[in-house]
C-alpha cells in the first residue's frame, strides 16, 4: 500500500484512538489518591511513540511487558496488570 492508502484506511481508527488515550489520562489527572507502576509505563511507552523509528510497535511493548526470562512461582493475581512492575521508568 502506498502512504496515501495506509492513511486513508487507518487514520480515523488511530485518531480516536488517540483521542480516547487523551481522555483516559484526563480522567487520571482528575482522580484523587496515588497511582501505580502502569501510569509512568504507560507514560515512557507513549514517549516511544514519538520517536520516529520503525521499531516502534516493539518499544511500545518493551515499555509495557516483562523482561525476565525465569518463570515466577506463583502468579501475583488472578489478571494480567498490563505493565510490568518493575520496568526502569525513563524520566
Amino acid at each position: 500500500m502506498t502512504r496515501q492508502q495506509v492513511l486513508d484506511l487507518y487514520f480515523m481508527e488511530a485518531r480516536a484512538r488517540v483521542i480516547e488515550l487523551g481522555a483516559f489520562l484526563d480522567r487520571v489527572d482528575r482522580a484523587e489518591g496515588p497511582s501505580d507502576f502502569r501510569l509512568p509505563a504507560l507514560r515512557t511507552a507513549l514517549r516511544e511513540l514519538s520517536i520516529e523509528t520503525p521499531d516502534r510497535a516493539e518499544k511500545v511493548l518493551l515499555a509495557l511487558s516483562d523482561p525476565t526470562l525465569e518463570p515466577i512461582a506463583v502468579a501475583p493475581g488472578k489478571g494480567a496488570a498490563g505493565a510490568w512492575p518493575g520496568a526502569r521508568i525513563q524520566g
